[in-house]
């Protein structure tokens, strides 16, 4: 299957209402550059792809030029059993992510059984100046080391990320309203000693206010900490 087949399929697949939605949800992509494939459909076709041996050939193809060819990418790295492969193909792909949703997306599932091995990976993302390599990064600190496999140290990292750019700052803010609903009383300095930037600061405790997993009397306490 030539990269002009998989393309071909991504058209087949076009659903132009649903381009011009994702379009207003995309501000750093133009629209010409979204196909408009939902996402099962693009998951089935990914599966499909992953399968094939000539799979190698669609993800060494990059930049790709379309953003629906991105979220392809993403889902066959995501689903690849072998962590090696997945650490590979993830930092083939990360210098070429362009936009939140494909980052986001990109989460193999096999990095969860190898925690130890991806944390020693994670620490260089965090300081690319890539934003949306630092952005997965922060995004892989919250997903597989929240809850019971939290220490501070991993808070203190992501703490330490500082960039001008909106979806990096808009992540650790994520990250720290996690935190705060995962471990309270460990996070609950970086807000009330004023480890984040300003804005970062205000919109993590704005994310946990609008967060169910926060009491209320724990949302009271922390909206004194605006800044």
């Amino acid at each position: 299957m030539t990269n002009d087949d998989i393309r071909a399929a991504l058209f087949s697949l076009q659903d132009t209402k649903y381009r011009d939605f994702q379009a207003k949800l995309l501000p750093t992509l133009a629209a010409e550059k979204i196909i408009g494939v939902r996402t099962p459909a693009l998951r089935k076709l990914a599966k499909e792809i992953a399968q094939r041996e000539d799979c190698a050939g669609f993800l060494r193809a990059l930049p790709h030029p379309y953003f629906d060819e991105n979220q392809l990418h993403a889902f066959i790295i995501s689903a690849q059993k072998d962590f090696d492969r997945a650490i590979a193909e993830t930092k083939r792909f990360l210098p070429f992510i362009n936009n939140w949703a494909t980052c986001d997306q990109l989460s193999p599932k096999v990095f969860k059984k190898n925690r130890p091995s991806l944390l020693s990976e994670l620490q260089p993302w965090l300081k690319s100046a890539h934003p949306y390599t630092a952005r997965f990064a922060i995004g892989m600190l919250m997903q597989h080391f929240l809850g019971d496999d939290f220490k501070s140290e991993y808070a203190e990292l992501v703490a330490g990320v500082r960039s001008e750019e909106y979806y990096v700052n808009m992540m650790v803010a994520w990250y720290f309203a996690t935190a705060l609903a995962k471990n309270y009383d460990a996070a609950l300095p970086f807000i009330t000693e004023q480890r984040l930037s300003k804005w970062t600061h205000n919109k993590a405790i704005q994310k946990a206010v609008e967060s169910y997993r926060i009491s209320d009397d724990k949302k009271e306490f922390l909206r004194g900490f605006k800044i």
